[in-house]
């Protein structure tokens, strides 16, 4: 087997593979974000929610109205310290001072309470930015666990440095954790199973076998004596895992049971009432296809239809053609239940609503606070990166998450967002940096 999957991992070199599985976490109609699960102990201790400003009354069946905002324009850059594939190796410029952003108080009391959170992990993860050492995060850390929440601002003020990567530029969209019709068991009306892990879907850590490809990993299945793709969204769908995967509960929507998908985890509405919560188990190894973008190159989509609500409102009134579309995603993610702290974002935390972003690792230390200011009102301020995800790649990228619920699908569906950001590091490493 250690000879058969070397042989793969050559291939993917010569062939740039698409089944490499990006890291990932919880997710907009626009990317997925596959979690990954177990990195640490998740904490019970509870955030504060920040207040968020809203226009008009929030429904999840349309888009939230936005609120304009006028976004502070990236600081001037200089050039590249290497290739730009990590924060380290991109042009810094060191920012304003953070007593000039005018942090929001609540905003603050909530970062901090997810940086706290964040802290264990900081302080043993390899930082794959490599614009911080562990060590640079111990006095921050050990500052926070006693900080006051009135002292919030000042925390960050005290304590780190602002950091533009790249040219500053940024874009954030949004992810929720819907809620959807389903039930433990098959009955009338709840017809599209929900899979668990299948028993023979394979793992490979390519890393072990090449070094060029430590941190990458493929998903197949074995065929004999080689290791082949895993079945694709359309066999899926079409009954290919049955007897081969658990189901673990039954959606009423196949439509919806797509963007559950898309988001990475969410809630099953149980037809007595109550709520099963299901999150990330693995993926079928598949490369992603956003189907919104699909969908607008083809002219399937008409003006204010770009949003999550548009592309789903589309698929319904064109069923079969939907189905199709669908199936142009070849990933499927497959699910387990979850009774704890949830949902878990890819430093394997609890993620936190209206405080948690999605970045990109290499070019965000994963537990760090960001701060964006952009073209709309709604995410600006600061936030703390707990979660990846497969399309959210590249410096000044990011995905906002707004917790579950009616607002937070209207707000999350048709986030976007244009304007700068800056990167909170500790001030040790803003001077081994020469900050």
């Amino acid at each position: 087997m250690r000879n058969l999957v070397a042989a793969a991992s050559a291939a993917v070199l010569l062939s740039a593979c698409s089944g490499i599985v990006p890291d990932g976490g919880v997710r907009s109609a626009s990317r997925e974000r596959p979690p990954q699960l177990g990195y640490e102990t998740p904490s019970t201790s509870p955030v504060p929610v920040p207040p968020v400003p809203m226009r008009g009354p929030a429904s999840g069946d349309r888009a939230a109205v936005p609120i304009p905002a006028t976004a502070r324009a990236p600081l001037p850059s200089g050039a590249a310290r290497g290739d730009g594939l990590t924060a380290a190796a991109s042009a810094l410029q060191r920012g304003p001072a953070i007593a000039s952003l005018n942090l929001d108080p609540a905003r603050a009391v909530s970062a901090l309470g997810a940086f706290r959170l964040s802290c264990p992990g900081l302080q043993r993860r390899t930082d794959r930015s490599g614009l911080t050492q562990n060590e640079d995060w111990s006095e921050a850390c050990a500052a926070a666990a006693s900080a006051s929440d009135r002292d919030a601002a000042a925390f960050f003020a005290r304590w780190f440095t602002p950091v533009q990567v790249s040219d500053g530029t940024a874009f954030a969209t949004g992810y929720f954790e819907p809620e959807i019709a389903g039930s433990r068991h098959r009955r009338a009306g709840y017809d599209t199973p929900i899979y668990g892990r299948p028993r023979d879907l394979i793992d490979v850590d390519l890393g072990q076998f090449n070094e060029e490809l430590a941190g990458k990993k493929v998903r197949g299945k074995v065929d004999g004596t080689s290791l082949v793709l895993y079945d694709d969204r359309a066999q899926i769908v079409n009954g290919s895992l049955e007897g081969r995967a658990p189901v673990i509960g039954w959606a009423a929507d196949p439509v919806e049971l797509f963007f559950l998908q898309v988001q990475g985890s969410g809630r099953l509405r149980l037809p007595d009432g109550g709520v099963m919560r299901i999150g990330y188990a693995s993926q079928n190894g598949r490369a992603y296809t956003g189907i919104g973008r699909l969908m607008k190159d083809r002219g399937l989509l008409g003006p204010g239809e770009s949003s999550m609500q548009g592309i789903v409102s589309w698929l319904r009134r064109h069923p079969e053609e939907g189905r199709r579309i669908m199936d142009e995603n070849k990933s499927y993610v497959f699910f387990q239940e979850l009774t704890g702290p949830g949902p878990l974002g890819a430093m394997g935390y609890a993620v936190t609503p209206r405080v948690t972003v999605a970045a990109d690792p290499n070019f965000v230390p994963l537990g760090a606070p960001v701060w964006v200011s952009l073209d709309r009102a709604e995410p600006n301020g600061i936030w703390v990166a707990q979660d990846t995800g497969g399309a959210i790649k590249g410096a000044n990228r990011f995905d906002t998450f707004w917790g579950a619920g009616e607002e937070a699908r209207a707000i999350a569906g048709g986030m976007s967002a244009r304007g700068s950001a800056l990167v909170l590091i500790p001030k040790a490493s803003a001077a081994r940096l020469g900050l």
